[in-house]
């Protein structure tokens, strides 16, 4: 996709623009008023009104009104995300959660159906096996999307939606994204594709590109990179945005707070070098834990051993891409004994989520409610580690020091 910036009174029209060159200066520019060359956070709830108000749409988001409705470090964020993503328009919204519920409650109405895949965030997973069902009269099927027939095969007549998440977030299943988009666009009746792509970023992956209709992104974990502010994306269709602006963030209220829009927006600049390390790390330790006797299996897209390497390895963006850095793995352990080896870590961190600038792990128990949907062999425990910056050498030696302090 051809890129057009301006910055700085230089024009680039006419240039296909790298990915690093739009992660820094999309979002960004001169401020008017003072001359800086960052964007400014503007914290202000209001907005000066017009000599005569009367006619203002007051749900309108395509002017500064109420930043309820939207706000100057919301729109420069979704520039940004809109482009990287190669969509034609963005939502930002206060969380990823925020923007799976925006998604679902935007295109689902009672009695329409909706597909989705067997592993996914835990939240998309109680929103739609259970919040949807129960309040609002959705029809919702689980089914293993990592072959595309299971997705075929749920199909129905009032189907309206089929969201995935890829890799799947604890077991690092994948899906095929473009075979599934091939099956949503063929069907005799519109059904969309929105596929959850966090665990990727669109530095890996573009899902787009390969025919899905939504692209949900956590803003929170690798845009952000630093583990200080939640914030949550869906790029699709400007048709849909409208609908999502309206419902979500101006009626339901899920809009992003300036602060985080600013902080998300800064950090989001070193993606690119950010991701390419999470990749280069996280291979070399999925690796190096696939070849120690007391680790009973290594769940990583990047390994050859994983089942749907192939397809990973189809869908990504460019050459410098790369599997992500999240992992799950397995000990040769009991319960007691995956807790111990986390209290023997001394560089990695035992907290939740990812894609931080530090590397956390957190210890899944056998009590998951979705345990039943993941494969038999994260049954006895595992852990989830979430790659982070460090030295890998520094993570290696730390992963090892523990094995060993454990006892296992």
């Amino acid at each position: 996709m051809a890129s057009s910036l301006t910055h700085q009174g230089i024009s680039f029209d006419d240039q296909e623009l790298g990915f690093s060159t739009r992660a820094i200066h999309l979002g960004n520019g001169t401020d008017a008023e003072t001359g800086a060359i960052r964007r400014p956070i503007t914290l202000a709830n209001a907005y000066e009104l017009p000599e005569d108000p009367s006619d203002i749409n007051w749900s309108s988001s395509d002017t500064n009104l109420y930043t309820r409705n939207g706000h100057p470090n919301q729109r420069y964020l979704e520039a940004k995300i809109a482009n990287l993503e190669g969509a034609e328009d963005a939502v930002v919204l206060a969380s990823g959660v925020a923007a799976l519920a925006a998604t679902f409650t935007t295109v689902l109405n009672r009695g329409d159906h909706a597909i989705f895949s067997d592993t996914t965030y835990i939240a998309a997973y109680r929103l739609l096996h259970q919040i949807l069902p129960e309040k609002y009269g959705i029809s919702t099927s689980i089914v293993d999307s990592s072959d595309p027939a299971n997705v075929a095969a749920a199909i129905r007549p009032n189907t309206r939606l089929v969201h995935i998440e890829t890799p799947a977030n604890p077991t690092l299943k994948v899906s095929d994204i473009a075979a599934i988009a091939r099956l949503t666009h063929q069907s005799d009746h519109e059904i969309l594709l929105s596929v959850d792509n966090t665990f990727n970023t669109p530095f890996n992956v573009r899902p787009l590109d390969l025919g899905a209709d939504i692209v949900i992104e956590s803003l929170t974990k690798y845009i952000n990179g630093h583990g200080d502010a939640l914030g949550g994306a869906l790029a699709t269709t400007k048709a849909l945005t409208d609908q999502v602006r309206f419902t979500a963030q101006v009626n339901y209220g899920g809009i992003i707070s300036p602060f985080n829009a600013w902080l998300i927006n800064r950090g989001s600049v070193t993606l690119p070098l950010r991701m390419r390390q999470h990749n280069a790390s996280a291979l070399a330790i999925a690796k190096h834990l696939e070849e120690n006797p007391a680790v009973r299996f290594v769940a990583y897209p990047g390994l050859e051993s994983h089942p749907h390497h192939d397809v990973a390895a189809s869908q990504l963006a460019r050459k410098d891409s790369g599997f992500g850095g999240v992992l799950s793995f397995g000990l040769n352990s009991d319960h007691d004994g995956h807790n111990r080896f986390v209290s023997e870590l001394n560089v990695i961190t035992s907290a939740v989520s990812l894609g931080h600038d530090e590397s956390l792990i957190v210890f899944l128990g056998e009590d998951d409610e979705r345990q039943y949907l993941y494969p038999e062999v994260f049954h006895q425990g595992f852990l989830r580690f979430a790659v982070g910056l460090e030295d890998t050498d520094d993570l290696i030696r730390d992963i090892d020091h523990a094995i060993e302090a454990a006892g296992i």
